[in-house]
């Protein structure tokens, strides 16, 4: 794990964290010995941190615009492209290769390194992680990127598919772990249905699946 750790700019004073939260659940499914529940926390401790720096970046921004990019930076494509960058993929313990090339266990993991990195070396240690890492991210984007929903919401009016209309499909997980699913629809268009950890990732996840589908 050294090399991972130098990648990381991090030595782990419990190297026992950093191994967890690179053990998927198909290795080990014991609720404290693969990455979910330091998922669960470094998910927080990101959208924290990554707040608190748009907030000093951006102190003419309004809220709106804050939002557009911190849903871009927190997204599951965004945090898996950085697990990628810090070659995660290449260090999980996986039952199955293919594993390694998920999107969502790639963004899952990067976010457990988080929790991992917050438990050991503390709150400061964890935000000066995610500023180093995500840092690139916001200077290659100088202009808030347009969210899915409002991408959609332009390009319909365009093509004259009226306004996208969302419905809350169904809700599963846990309380502390919720998974929900929104249906959005156009006119003359089948409704297309994303998932998220709350209905607003949800809203967009389906936004962007109606967004492919209508050739966007």
């Amino acid at each position: 794990m050294n090399d991972l750790e130098q990648i990381l700019k991090h030595q782990f004073k419990n190297p026992r964290l950093l191994e967890k939260a690179l053990t998927h659940s198909s290795v080990n499914s014991h609720v404290d010995a693969n990455y979910e529940r330091l998922e669960f926390l470094g998910d927080r401790v990101l959208g924290v941190s990554i707040a608190s720096l748009l907030y000093k970046l951006f102190p003419a921004e309004p809220e709106g615009s804050l939002s557009q990019r911190f849903t871009g930076l927190v997204c599951k494509e965004t945090v898996a492209q950085v697990a990628l960058s810090l070659k995660l993929n290449e260090f999980m313990k996986v039952s199955g290769e293919e594993i390694r090339s998920n999107e969502n266990v790639l963004c899952d993991v990067c976010e457990a390194v988080i929790g991992a990195i917050y438990i050991d070396g503390g709150v400061e240690g964890a935000i000066n992680f995610v500023n180093h890492h995500w840092r690139d991210l916001i200077d290659r984007n100088i202009e808030p990127p347009k969210d899915t929903k409002t991408r959609l919401q332009e390009k319909a009016h365009i093509k004259g598919l009226g306004a996208p209309v969302y419905r809350l499909v169904s809700r599963e997980g846990s309380e502390h772990e919720p998974v929900f699913h929104i249906g959005v629809s156009l006119n003359g268009m089948p409704e297309q249905v994303g998932a998220g950890k709350n209905k607003k990732l949800a809203e967009f996840d389906a936004a962007a699946k109606m967004l492919e589908l209508i050739g966007e």
